[in-house]
């Protein structure tokens, strides 16, 4: 059984060492011992690499970093940094961006239902677009204007051009049959433009549009582009955004698509469709997924003779939900030995009471798997610590940078303190029990 080291699954800084593998020169085991499990570890160089390889890609201006796939005060800033704008999908994503000091014209606001609350504060911010995603949203913007004096919104309008891609039909977006944008079909999206247009609560800045997901094929990629980049040139659209998409190698043999590739194939598309101006992209999960891993330290081990072996560790569906979800697949290894034979066949779970909480359902490890050990699933980068949940009351882990061998806590663990934070009655404020009535007993009163 080949090892995972040689899938080309890991973060770029990636080497093994004589205590085992380290990344950003930290050895995994060492970040377990000092920062706890489950703990997911980005490799701060791998980070900045991929953020640049967009921008040489698509240019200045040309790359919006998709932040539902990781977002933190560190990572927003990190993207800033490195010449990205902020693609934000909520007003709570709104203020992640803002805190890290992401000026707004270099943020971009989406989702399919923003309430007046988010619109309210990217105008008056002066986000650099909203993409519109319906005419609610249009009476919303217009309201605003005209009740509140607030300036006119510069959008684009999200298209579905009727083209869907991706890995996994919950992951596949730019169908007729989508919640997301206004279809091509029957002209629908051909009046959003005439509306924006003649408002005086919009300013229409260009058109948009977002095919799916995890996307392996460049080409895919390219017929969402050109779908949406005719229409773009049909109504004299100034600007084209094609959205993300481009997908990453979870398993051993898979292959993805470079940025070059993708905008190589991109280009091509929209010039064929008659688009002759820039366009811009939305990566997420190609930017953050393999930068990312999660550590576990190993709990139980039970082997049901003729049947299965499995495999607990201390996280779960709380910190990655891909696999419950999507039926997502990964790779795991032990740090402390990620170059040996992997023979052992067993279901990696988590320790959520659900028997669909399964990280690896067929996980290939070493023989020598023991109780304590760390083992480390890759690419969760993107949709990991982002999906995370307090299910069963576990607290969210905590998300360290590596880089230069020095290690630093971007997000902290959270606490059993900060699982009762937001309840209401503290243990002073909850009432005292009534009086316990024996069995039979008769008070006369109503029942």
């Amino acid at each position: 059984m080949s090892s995972v080291i040689a899938t080309g699954l890991l973060p770029r800084t990636a080497e093994t060492r004589p205590g085992g593998l380290a990344v950003g020169g930290v050895l995994l085991t060492e970040l377990a011992r000092r920062f706890g499990t489950p703990l997911f570890v980005y490799d701060e160089e791998h980070l900045r690499q991929r953020c640049r390889e967009a921008v040489a890609a698509f240019g200045p201006d040309g790359v919006a970093y998709a932040s539902k796939a990781f977002l933190c005060t560190a990572m927003a800033r990190l993207a800033h940094e490195e010449g990205l704008l902020l693609d934000v999908a909520s007003g709570g994503e709104l203020r992640v961006a803002r805190h890290a000091g992401v000026p707004a014209d270099r943020i971009v606001l989406h989702g399919n239902n923003k309430d007046e609350a988010e619109l309210r504060t990217a105008i008056t911010a002066g986000v650099r677009y909203v993409v519109v995603d319906s005419f609610d949203e249009m009476d919303r913007i217009e309201r605003l204007h005209a009740t509140e004096g607030l300036p006119p919104a510069r959008v684009q309008l999200r298209v579905a051009p009727g083209v869907a891609a991706g890995a996994h039909e919950a992951i596949r977006t730019g169908g007729n049959d989508s919640k997301f944008g206004f279809g091509l079909a029957g002209g629908v999206a051909a009046a959003a433009v005439r509306r924006a247009a003649a408002s005086p609560a919009m300013i229409l800045e260009g058109v948009h549009a977002h095919v799916g997901s995890q996307v392996l094929d460049a080409a895919e990629l390219a017929a969402g582009a050109a779908a949406v980049a005719r229409f773009a040139a049909e109504v004299g659209a100034r600007r084209l955004t094609v959205g993300g998409g481009l997908g990453v190698a979870y398993e051993a043999g898979q292959r993805a698509p470079s940025f070059a590739d993708w905008a190589a194939g991109v280009r091509a598309a929209v010039r064929g469709a008659g688009w002759g101006g820039a366009v811009t992209v939305e990566p997420g999960r190609s930017i953050a997924a393999q930068a990312g891993l999660t550590l576990y330290r190993v709990g139980t081990i039970k082997r049901i003779e003729g049947v299965r072996t499995y495999v607990s560790v201390d996280g779960g569906m709380s910190d990655n939900l891909r696999p419950a979800l999507y039926g997502s697949r990964y790779e795991v290894f032990l740090p402390r030995c990620p170059g040996a034979p992997r023979p052992l066949r067993a279901r990696l779970v988590g320790k959520h009471c659900e028997s669909g909480d399964v990280i690896v359902d067929d996980a290939a490890l070493p023989a020598d798997l023991r109780v304590s050990d760390v083992l480390a699933t890759p690419v969760t980068g993107a949709y990991g610590y982002a999906m995370a949940s307090n299910y069963n009351k576990l607290p969210r882990p905590a998300v360290v940078f590596v880089r230069e061998g020095r290690a630093r806590t971007v997000v902290r663990r959270e606490t059993d303190e900060d699982l009762l934070r937001l309840d209401v009655a503290g243990p002073a404020e909850l009432a005292a029990p009534g009086p316990v009535r024996s069995a039979g007993a008769d008070t006369g009163a109503p029942r």
